[in-house]
């Protein structure tokens, strides 16, 4: 056992192979993954309330270098930035932390958190154990730990662990990690950093190492098990949705349903800490939003939603219920799990398609039943003391089943569904039983006393002969129904609940609770506050569980006048202004080749390429890109010959007129890789054109073996076995070629392999210039079959001599330029890049409403938005987002509103919306 002490408090944090304790007390760690540089400042309090009313009893955060050092040596700890502040809020709310300092934090964020300068210092090698990389490192080290090292428990704050790097393991093995890890390890505790430190997906000597996953436990579990039998098993990143890119299907997949089964696998494999990634997900504002591998153009949305239980807009969802539910469970029957072990259920009959997993905390059990079924069913149990208990179980659904579980002393309690309540309130020990709406339960209770049962409410129920033993068969009511008895004079009393009922119960601290109907929100300042609706005053809630209405600051309205819509008037956008942005007369400095945004020293934004090109007549010609990593668009004289989006190498189609041409290319930085071997990728364009190329689309015509079938990589194919494909192209007049998309490893060109170093196949993009191993004629390509169908692989060849020459770079990073002029917007040029620009006065609201509000874009392009000033974020309307945060923390009485849209189109459909859940109005929760 590790023993951590926090002098201040005299709180003690220890561990052991089973679970954390504080104070001798094992505690389940229910951690809420919450960003506090994705939203502003003024929300945190409204998101971490709501995650401690979920049952959350940790937030687990990242820190964001290239927040808070944005330009080299220019530190920012202030306003959103302030990372300090946000740690005093969770303690202030009793809420542990896990730090996540990095150096690299992923998260879909730009660079993985490291800052776009960092890429333009010499011989710089990324998370790795290189000089200049780990004298950058320490630098941020010095600051950051600061803000930590006066937080830890240890020093009277509430931060419990501290994070060593980042998913290391899915890059390199720990041993050859070694000299980095222990590196920044040792980083940690020269300045100070005392609490546990943790790692995941990957290890260091000195640290818990966590596991990331979202299905699969127990092969997570084994793993972690394997390296560490001593320390508790921690989920550090349990995925509670997925992130989104621009043209995919939104990203919903895993539901509510699913999301319950995951943590019930979870915890019947023995993990007994859980972070929810994410919790609440908010807002890639700015240029923050990352790219990741798995194809060319995987750039992050602005919204950071992640479908989790808290929306963007800081709403609960049915997510967020499920969370509660599973939270309530665990805290009620935390004193069988957390001390439990696995124990073998192949004794334990049932039927096919029913899975049974148990484990055992001495004489108590827990089951886990599973169902494979396509109906719902109940499964009847026969225990190894020959005991038969009825289990109801729908598709898909694991329930828990508490066998002798010790509720108070000498009183056991078994139930065939979960519990969400095991505690002190209002002076009576209360258990509450919940199930799905219109199921029964069997609950029964079983004492070294006589029970007494002194209700009247008409429950089925049993006694038996001596009366120390009462068995219930519940239905699951809309309306509570409370039970009460009495064991050798103490009472205890039962509260059963449907789920409807339990979604509207709430454990607002140790022994209180609210009962009612209604939503939960808080206010700017901290307060619980709930809407409720007319059916609240019905219900007949137990003592203790006060319905809303009750001390609430509601005599100016009624339940029922309180439920109805409260007409907000959103703000409307008109008056606007159009800026065109004419390319020709972009002045730009010159370079021999084309930058990238980090060489030209612009973070993020935009920036314009320009060149001329001679041509002898009217022609077509096949431009080719060979260094191109964002989108982009390409126009000849003026015009838009075609976006670019297929990005690494990428070829367009021109129109050349005889004489001098035009080139110019507008590039937007998209966001960089937040993981990859090959982080710190040049953005932009870094290399010149070249005219009068080839793009070969590869996807058809290859070989499986001499004599084979021919596979085309963009249908589904089904082959067996480790299969090598082949395929030949053929090379006339052209001396560089370049391989581009899901290329696979061993990749061999004419008998040759072309060394790929850090790539795997499931990256399933790279741009490869193959140019030192083809010839004139004819080239053979070999590399093994791994999937299909692949939406790019490609061969693009040019002559080095047909290099386009002299080049010129501006920026477009700070929006409208001041020297632009303005024309009241009638029809945007076509497909001319624009700016617009309108003002809309700051909405004003009912004191008891709690808006939010979003930005439809409805019939513009692709490009970016400004609010006074502050960058909201890209947009392009391909989906799947479709609204943009409006934070109203950052309006002023009379906002600007700018955007910048590449094509020009019209704003004309663009409007301003509230959220769909503040049609209601709210009375504040006293006490």
């Amino acid at each position: 056992m590790h023993t951590t002490y926090a002098a201040k408090t005299g709180a003690e944090f220890t561990y052991d192979h089973k679970s954390f304790m504080m104070n001798g007390k094992r505690v389940f760690l229910n951690s809420a993954a919450i960003h506090y540089f994705r939203m502003p400042k003024e929300e945190w309090r409204e998101v971490l309330v709501k995650a401690k009313l979920a049952g959350m009893n940790c937030v687990d955060t990242y820190f964001a270098w290239n927040v808070h050092e944005p330009n080299e040596g220019k530190w920012n700890f202030e306003g959103d930035a302030d990372c300090g502040a946000f740690l005093d809020l969770c303690a202030e709310l009793g809420l542990w932390v896990i730090a996540r300092p990095g150096p690299f934090i992923c998260a879909e964020w730009d660079f993985g958190g490291f800052p776009w300068w960092l890429g333009n210092k010499e011989g710089v090698k990324f998370r790795e154990y290189n000089e200049t990389y780990l004298k950058y490192v320490d630098l941020y080290f010095d600051r950051i730990t600061e803000v930590i090292r006066s937080r830890q428990l240890s020093q009277g704050g509430t931060v419990i662990l501290v994070q060593v790097e980042n998913e290391y393991g899915y890059l390199t093995d720990d041993a050859s990690a070694s000299a980095y890890m222990s590196h920044l390890r040792d980083g940690l505790l020269s300045r100070g950093i005392d609490m546990p430190l943790i790692t995941c997906v990957g290890g260091v000597e000195g640290a818990i190492e966590g596991a990331n996953f979202w299905s699969g436990a127990d092969h997570h579990y084994a793993n972690v098990l394997k390296k560490q039998p001593d320390t508790p098993k921690i989920v550090t990143e349990f995925w509670s949705g997925w992130f989104e890119h621009w043209g995919a299907p939104a990203a919903t997949q895993k539901t509510p349903a699913l999301y319950e089964k995951r943590m019930f696998e979870a915890i019947q494999t023995g993990f007994t800490g859980i972070s929810h990634y994410m919790f609440f997900g908010g807002t890639n504002f700015a240029g923050y939003g990352g790219r990741t591998v798995g194809s060319s153009d995987i750039f992050m949305v602005t919204s950071y939603d992640y479908d989790a239980p808290l929306s963007e807009y800081g709403r609960t969802t049915p997510k967020y219920m499920t969370a509660k539910r599973f939270s309530l469970f665990v805290e009620a029957a935390s004193s069988l799990l957390l001390g439990s072990e696995a124990f073998d259920t192949e004794g334990i009959a049932v039927p096919k398609g029913i899975t049974v997993r148990g484990r055992k905390n001495e004489e108590q059990t827990l089951l886990f039943v599973g169902s494979d079924k396509e109906e719902r069913e109940t499964v009847y149990l026969t225990l190894e003391n020959g005991r038969t208990l009825p289990v109801m179980v729908n598709p898909g659904e694991i329930v828990p089943v508490l066998i002798g579980m010790n509720v108070l002393d000498g009183i056991l309690l078994t139930s065939n569904t979960a519990i969400a309540c095991n505690e002190m309130v209002d002076g009576v020990h209360t258990l509450i039983v919940y199930a799905k709406d219109g199921q029964r339960s069997l609950v029964e209770l079983c004492a070294d006393q006589e029970i007494v049962h002194a209700d009247e409410q008409p429950a089925l129920y049993m006694t038996s002969s001596d009366g120390k033993t009462i068995t219930f068969d519940f239905y699951h009511f809309n309306e509570p129904q409370e039970v009460r008895l009495t064991v050798g004079g103490q009472a205890l009393r039962l509260i059963v609940l449907n789920t409807t009922a339990m979604d509207q119960t709430w454990r607002i601290g140790e022994g209180q609770w609210v009962g009612g109907c209604f939503d939960v929100d808080i206010e700017a300042g901290g307060q619980l506050v709930a809407a409720v609706n007319t059916s609240a005053s019905a219900v007949a809630w137990p003592s203790g569980f006060r319905p809303v209405q009750d001390g609430s600051e509601a005599a100016a309205a009624t339940a029922a006048n309180m439920a109805d819509a409260v007409q907000l008037k959103t703000p409307e956008l008109t008056g606007w202004v159009s800026s065109p942005l004419d390319l020709s007369t972009v002045q730009g400095v010159f370079c021999a080749v084309p930058q990238d945004f980090s060489s030209f020293s612009q973070p993020y934004g935009y920036l314009v390429y320009s060149s001329l090109i001679e041509s002898d007549s009217d022609r077509q010609t096949t431009l080719i890109l060979p260094k191109l990593q964002d989108t982009a668009r390409v126009y000849v004289n003026g015009t838009e010959a075609g976006l670019i989006r297929e990005v690494g190498s990428s070829s367009i189609k021109l129109s050349l007129r005889e004489g001098s041409n035009s080139l110019q290319i507008l590039v937007q930085n998209m966001g960089r890789l937040n993981f990859s071997p090959y982080l710190g990728e040049p953005k932009g364009l870094f290399d010149t054109g070249y005219l009068h190329g080839a793009a070969l689309d590869l996807r058809g015509g290859w070989q499986n073996g001499e004599g084979g079938e021919t596979v085309h990589l963009d249908r589904v194919n089904a082959l067996d076995g480790q299969v090598t494909l082949s395929r030949t192209f053929k090379l006339d007049g052209q001396d560089r070629a370049v391989l581009v998309g899901a290329v696979s490893v061993p990749l061999r060109i004419n008998g040759q392999e072309v060394p790929l170093e850090g790539y795997q196949n499931w990256f399933a993009h790279s741009s490869v210039d193959i140019s030192a191993y083809i010839h004139p004629g004819d080239n053979v390509i070999e590399m093994p079959y791994v999937k299909s169908p692949v939406n790019r692989l490609e061969l693009l060849s040019y002559h080095s001599s047909n290099g386009i020459g002299e080049w010129s770079m501006a920026g477009l990073e700070d929006g409208v330029p001041a020297e632009a002029g303005g024309a009241s917007v009638v029809g945007a040029g076509e497909k001319s890049p624009a700016w617009h620009r309108c003002e809309f006065a700051k909405p004003t609201l009912p004191t008891n409403v709690y808006a939010k509000l979003k930005l439809r874009l409805t019939g513009m392009s692709k490009g970016t938005v400004w609010l006074n000033g502050i960058n909201l974020g890209r947009y392009w309307q391909i989906g799947p987002q479709e609204d943009y945060k409006v934070p109203l923390a950052w309006l002023k009485d009379v906002n600007e509103l700018v955007l910048f849209d590449e094509e020009g189109r019209t704003p004309a459909k663009v409007k301003l919306l509230f959220d769909e859940q503040t049609s209601r109005s709210w009375a504040r929760i006293e006490g």
